[in-house]
């Protein structure tokens, strides 16, 4: 059972990142190809880098429904943007839910591939962030993780919480729950409240 809702969870995940590319791609007036390049690339590249690392079969090559998902997701979202006014950052918002849901499953399957726990709370957020950071750079954006409000930190915070509660012995679908509501909710705070790291600036010497 539980297998059954991570699972559907990462189909949510995969459709919620293919949303936020295309939102996100629709401001530099891309065709529906490039539309759906960008989709594939957000939605499926922090899992495809996390499997490589793995050393284990990609996830969408082995279920193909994820590469459907992808398309009908994309597609959808293209067809409504056309047709309804949306705000420019509205992207953000199911880029958090797509955030919250890859770190944790991403976290999930380093751990059952035998990783310990520190390397797998990153790859969690490897799974989160890296098809993010690639769907930024193809829309010539800084991407989102290194700039501004909680992103990466957020994800990692989450997937420390998880594996915490794991390890104080609390079911496995409960901690997952909790550390993915734990990464929406910081990211959706830091984006309304322009929660932040500091930034890096270096001080020159005019004289």
């Amino acid at each position: 059972m539980l297998v059954e809702v991570v699972y559907w969870f990462g189909v949510l995940a995969v459709a919620s990142m293919a949303a936020a590319a295309v939102l996100e791609a629709g401001h530099r007036k891309f065709d529906l190809f490039g539309v759906v390049i960008i989709a594939l690339t957000g939605a499926l590249g922090g899992g495809s880098i996390r499997d490589m690392l793995l050393s284990r079969p990609v996830f969408w090559v082995v279920d193909q429904m994820y590469l459907y998902v992808v398309l009908i997701a994309a597609c959808a979202t293209f067809w409504l943007a056309r047709k309804v006014r949306m705000p420019k950052d509205l992207f953000l918002i199911p880029d958090a839910l797509g955030l919250a849901l890859f770190a944790v499953i991403g976290t999930r399957a380093a751990l059952g591939e035998g990783a310990p726990w520190f390397a797998a709370s990153f790859l969690g957020v490897v799974t989160g962030v890296m098809g993010g950071i690639m769907r930024d750079i193809m829309c010539n954006e800084i991407p989102l993780v290194f700039q501004g409000t909680l992103y990466a930190t957020a994800a990692w915070l989450g997937t420390l919480i998880y594996l915490l509660l794991l390890h104080v012995g609390i079911a496995p679908g409960v901690a997952e729950l909790c550390g993915g509501t734990f990464i929406l909710l910081l990211r959706l705070a830091a984006i309304r409240w322009s929660f932040s790291l500091p930034v890096f600036r270096t001080r020159i010497d005019s004289a």
